[in-house]
């Protein structure tokens, strides 16, 4: 019989089998890292923590393809050694984390939930685990994604599929599933994502946490294994607004080695994030109120909006008029860059090379063909096919140009209100196995979060209710570019009303 438990402050009942229950309430990152400068726990209980609620529960959820124990119990016992005896620790120091395995990590397997990078151990770490190691996170493990990133569902991976801690007959969004699970899940308070059409906001709504793609150049993507590299952006998920603005302030940026970071000061997100935002005004686009919208999302997203009302927000209606051609438009880009991407996956340079082949080109053909799943496959053909001679004007050509359109779109709605509301979805999460065999309609989740990244602008995934089958919904906050402090205080102004 099901079992419910509060899972944070002034938040829902969060309702799990009761083999899932969890001991304790959910913490936040902010709440944890006070626990550990004030003394109440240690770095080394908070890791032992993490992995026996991993070891105990991720049987059923499947959020995690590997774990560090050795290194991040080695890690979390200098952390502690270091406190004790009055040594300078970092921003994060003791707090575990989860990492999409889709970053690389020195000595830790990065396999993209992949065949073709199954056995691959990265030489040297991502940006922002550098960043991480240095604030003194302990990474506690790598998650499961759909591979390579493409996916909504997090059933794409060739190695297992992850389960929502919510419902486990429901999918967890994607592609980065494992992520949002294990914040979901209490396995640990925050984690880190990429998002490169929804795949941080979208699992963040399906299972109830806060998840924040930042602005395309934000966050550096090197080290970060490409999917589409005009659209990629790494993110954090977390219980909370305030531990997701920590997280953004550790890992934002700029890097030399990625040619598109941009150069500019990281604001403290953490020292702003709970003042309120005066005059505020909450754009709402037409095009996300239409027929395919589930019935009680969009009740729940007018409901979160009177919250901004009884805030003393002013409500504006505005117009996304080029919308409509966001689905279009991405998976022609995502798809062009992918087949450019992966191209590197022959059996030669690295990845997996087949067993048996008469000759180069089918040691090639053999290779790709074992080592990449059928979306794999599905997204690189259609990229070479809008690539090719005869067909890049008409297709590739064009997406570009009407992104620039929804780019514009996005200025002249900001020259309006300070950020835009929608769904996250058009539905709750959906069940397991439901869109796997139409991929059409696999891609149409998406339909709310895509247009930010092709216009490279910030979004978070904030809870505002749950459907009458007890599964989250999501809210999206939209914001100008580099305007993540003020979308984060938007997100925290609902957060601390509701």
């Amino acid at each position: 019989m099901p079992h419910g438990f509060v899972c944070r402050e002034s938040c829902f009942e969060l309702v799990m089998p009761l083999s899932l229950q969890m001991p304790l309430p959910m913490t936040s990152a902010v709440e944890l890292l006070g626990q550990l400068e004030r003394g109440e726990t240690t770095a080394v209980a908070l890791t032992e923590a993490s992995l026996t609620t991993i070891q105990s529960r991720d049987s059923q959820i499947g959020a995690f393809l590997s774990t560090n124990a050795d290194a991040a119990l080695a890690q979390a016992k200098a952390i502690d050694d270091r406190r004790r005896s009055g040594q300078p620790v970092g921003k994060l120091a003791g707090l575990p984390i989860a990492i999409k395995d889709n970053m690389c990590t020195m000595g830790l397997k990065t396999t993209c939930a992949s065949r073709m990078l199954q056995n691959f151990v990265p030489p040297y770490d991502a940006h922002v685990i550098e960043q991480l190691k240095t604030a003194d996170a302990v990474i506690v493990g790598k998650t499961n994604l759909d591979e390579f990133a493409m996916g909504s569902s997090t059933e794409n991976s060739a190695f297992q599929v992850t389960r929502n801690p919510w419902s486990l007959e429901h999918t967890v969004g994607g592609s980065s599933g494992g992520s949002a699970a294990a914040v979901a899940a209490n396995m640990t308070s925050v984690s880190l994502g990429s998002d490169t059409g929804g795949s941080i906001r979208q699992p963040a709504g399906f299972c109830g946490v806060v998840g924040l793609k930042p602005t395309y150049g934000r966050v550096s993507r090197y080290g970060l294994v490409a999917y589409a590299s005009s659209l990629d952006q790494i993110g954090p998920f977390a219980t909370d607004v305030a531990s997701a603005a920590l997280l953004l302030e550790v890992i934002a940026g700029h890097d030399g080695r990625d040619s598109t970071s941009v150069d500019r000061p990281v604001p403290a997100y953490s020292a702003t994030v709970d003042q309120p935002l005066a005059n505020l005004r909450v754009g709402i686009a037409k095009e996300h109120f239409v027929e395919g919208l589930d019935p009680e999302v969009e009740a729940a997203t007018r409901k979160a909006l009177d919250v901004y009302r009884s805030l003393g927000a002013e409500i504006v209606e505005l117009s996304l008029p080029h919308s409509k051609y966001a689905i279009a438009t991405y998976y022609l880009i995502a798809a062009s860059e992918a087949s450019s991407n992966l191209a590197r996956y022959d059996g030669v340079h690295y990845g997996h090379r087949a067993a048996e082949f008469s000759n180069m080109i089918d040691m090639y053909s053999a290779s790709r063909g074992e080592g990449f799943g059928a979306e794999v496959k599905r997204r690189i053909m259609l990229g070479n096919y809008s690539l090719s001679a005869g067909y890049y004007d008409a297709y590739y050509l064009k997406a570009l140009k009407v992104r620039r359109l929804i780019r514009n779109d996005f200025d002249a709605a900001f020259a309006k209100c300070d950020v835009i509301a929608s769904p996250i979805a058009s539905t709750p999460a959906f069940k397991l196995g439901a869109l796997v065999n139409d991929p059409l309609a696999m891609y149409l989740s998406d339909i709310y979060t895509i247009s930010a990244n092709l216009a490279g602008i910030p979004g978070i995934s904030i809870p505002c209710g749950l459907s009458s089958a007890g599964l989250p919904i999501g809210l999206q906050l939209q914001a100008g570019p580099f305007e993540e402090d003020k979308l984060l205080r938007a997100a925290r102004m609902f957060e601390r009303a509701s």
